[in-house]
């Protein structure tokens, strides 16, 4: 098992040059990442959802998503304005994988999200070797980085309004 977790403040005073989002823009943000991923994911062809389920306290989304030489099935769990979590099952071409983003306010308006990664390495892939590791653990940073810079442009052209 491979588990990776990090942070990536959003609001931050110190650094009066970044426009502050709030709550619900990064709320929505992660909402139009959850439903329309190709605006988000490099690589990604294609998503088509093949169910949605909305209660009261989450929406559940079943997603294929194509990457060309491969798909990938997942399904999103969306927990309005906290977390969104994405559960993967393993295949032949793919560890079974669990992503969770979520919303932290340690004080009111300071705004961060957590990153958590958990990959079960399937029998033979057992021992990556560190370099892989930490070629992975960057990727989900710049990959994280990517989606903080997409929302921050939804927000300013206008698009995460109601």
């Amino acid at each position: 098992m491979l588990r990776f977790e990090h942070l990536i403040q959003i609001n931050d005073p110190l650094v009066p040059l970044l426009t502050p989002l709030t709550r619900e823009q990064i709320w929505r943000g992660l909402f139009i990442r959850a439903h329309q991923p190709t605006e988000f994911v490099m690589g990604l062809e294609s998503c088509v959802i093949e169910d949605e389920t909305v209660q009261a306290d989450q929406t559940v989304l079943k997603r294929v998503l194509d990457f060309g030489p491969f798909q990938v099935r997942d399904e999103v769990t969306l927990t309005p304005m906290r977390q969104v979590t994405i559960l993967a099952a393993a295949t032949e071409m793919w560890p079974r994988s669990e992503a969770t983003v979520r919303i932290e306010e340690p004080e009111p308006g300071v705004l961060f999200l957590r990153f958590i990664y958990e990959l079960d390495l399937q029998e033979g892939h057992s021992e990556l070797d560190e370099t892989v590791v930490g070629l992975r653990k960057q990727a989900y940073i710049a990959a994280d980085m990517d989606t903080v810079q997409r929302i921050r442009e939804l927000a300013e052209s206008g698009k995460l309004l109601h």
